[in-house]
C-alpha cells in the first residue's frame, strides 16, 4: 500500500494550506488515516486522524480549532486543512494508515504505511 501526498509549501503566519493524501491501494483493514509532523531535531508528533469508515476525527490539542481532517471515500483521499498557521507549525508532515483504535492511533508506531512527507514552512 502506497500513500501519495501533495500540497505544502511556504506561507506566512496566519495563512492556510491544504495537504492531501491519496491511498489508491489502501488495505481494507485500515481503520484510521492519520497525520503526523516532524520538525528538525524533534520526534514525530501526532496531529490528527480520521476514522475511515465513520469519519470520526480526533486532534492534538495544539491544532484544535485550526486544522481540519476530512476524507473522500470515493477517491480514497484524506485532506488536512490547516488554517491560522503559526511559525511553530513548520515541519515535515506525513500521512499514515493504521489499524489501531482511537487511542493507539496517536502513536506513530501503530502505523503500517506512510506517505513520502511534505514540507510545510510558516514564516513569522
Amino acid at each position: 500500500v502506497q500513500l501519495v501526498q501533495s500540497g505544502g509549501g511556504l506561507v506566512q503566519a496566519g495563512s492556510s494550506l491544504r495537504l492531501s493524501c491519496g491511498a489508491p491501494g489502501r488495505t481494507s483493514r485500515t481503520s484510521w488515516m492519520g497525520w503526523f509532523r516532524q520538525a528538525p531535531g524533534k520526534e514525530r508528533e501526532f496531529v490528527g486522524a480520521i476514522n475511515w469508515s465513520g469519519g470520526t476525527t480526533t486532534y492534538a490539542d495544539f491544532v484544535k480549532g485550526r486544522f481540519t481532517i476530512s476524507r473522500d471515500t470515493a477517491s480514497r483521499t484524506v485532506t488536512l486543512q490547516m488554517d491560522s498557521l503559526k511559525s511553530e507549525d513548520t515541519a515535515v508532515y506525513y500521512c499514515g494508515s493504521s489499524e489501531g483504535n482511537s487511542v493507539t492511533i496517536r502513536n506513530w508506531k501503530t502505523y503500517a504505511y506512510w506517505g513520502q512527507g511534505t514540507q510545510v514552512t510558516v514564516s513569522p
